[in-house]
C-alpha cells in the first residue's frame, strides 16, 4: 500500500495482513459512489493500495473493469480471495502505465508515500490516465510527517502541501477538495482527512 521500503511500515501490514484486510466494517468508502457517478458506464479503473479488496468489490459489482493492486503480497493475498481474481502486487513507484485508465483510485494509501517521493509518484499516476481521465486520493491531514503510534510514516499533508504536490507533477484540474474527520485503523480515533478528486485535462 506504499512504495517506500521502509522497514517498520512493510512489516505492520505484512503482519497484520488478516485483520487489516477485515477492518472497515462500515462500507466502502464515503466517496465511492459520487467518484464512480463521474465516469462513464464501464470505465477501466486502476486501483492502487486495494487494501482487503472492499472498493474494488463495490466497483465490480457495479459494472466497472477494476484492476486492483497493493503493495503488500500478504494483503493483495486477502483481496484475491475476496475478489476471486488477480490482484497485482506492485508498489507506486512501478507504475509505468501510459494512458491506459479512465480513472485511478487510491483511497487512503498515497498518505504513506514520503513527502520528496509524492511529485513522481503522482506524475506516474497522471501518466497513467487517458486525457480527461480522473483522480482519487485520500490522505490523513495534520501539516507534519511524522509515525503513527504502530510505527507507520505518514506524509500528513495540509490543504496547501496536497496543491504543492500536485502541481509539481503536471497539470490537473481539481473537481473537489473535501476536508473532515474520520476514521482509520484504530477503533473510535478520529483525525482531519483530506479528500480529492481531480481530472487530468485532454
Amino acid at each position: 500500500m506504499h512504495p517506500s521500503r521502509d522497514a517498520e511500515t512493510l512489516e505492520f501490514y505484512a503482519a497484520s495482513a488478516e485483520v487489516y484486510a477485515g477492518s472497515g466494517p462500515g462500507g466502502v468508502n464515503r466517496h465511492l459512489n459520487g467518484f464512480l457517478q463521474r465516469l462513464p458506464a464501464g470505465a477501466r479503473i486502476l486501483e492502487l493500495g486495494c487494501g482487503g479488496g472492499r472498493d474494488a468489490e463495490a466497483m465490480l459489482a457495479a459494472g466497472f473493469a477494476v484492476e486492483p493492486t497493493d503493495g503488500t503480497p500478504e494483503i493483495a493475498a486477502r483481496a484475491e480471495a475476496r475478489l476471486n481474481r488477480p490482484v497485482r502486487v506492485m508498489r507506486f513507484d512501478e507504475l509505468q502505465a501510459e494512458g491506459a485508465y479512465d480513472a485511478v483510485w487510491a483511497s487512503a494509501s498515497l498518505l504513506q508515500v514520503p513527502r520528496p517521493e509524492l511529485p513522481d509518484i503522482l506524475a506516474r499516476i497522471r501518466r497513467a490516465l487517458k486525457p480527461g481521465g480522473l483522480h482519487f486520493a485520500s490522505y490523513k491531514g495534520g501539516g507534519s510527517a511524522g509515525r503513527d503510534r504502530h510505527g507507520r510514516y505518514y506524509n500528513y499533508p495540509s490543504r496547501e502541501d496536497i496543491s504543492r504536490f500536485y502541481a509539481a507533477s503536471g497539470a490537473w484540474q481539481a473537481l473537489s477538495v473535501v476536508e473532515h474527520m474520520g476514521g482509520g485503523y484504530d477503533p473510535g480515533v478520529q483525525g482531519p482527512w483530506i479528500a480529492l478528486t481531480l481530472h487530468r485535462p485532454g
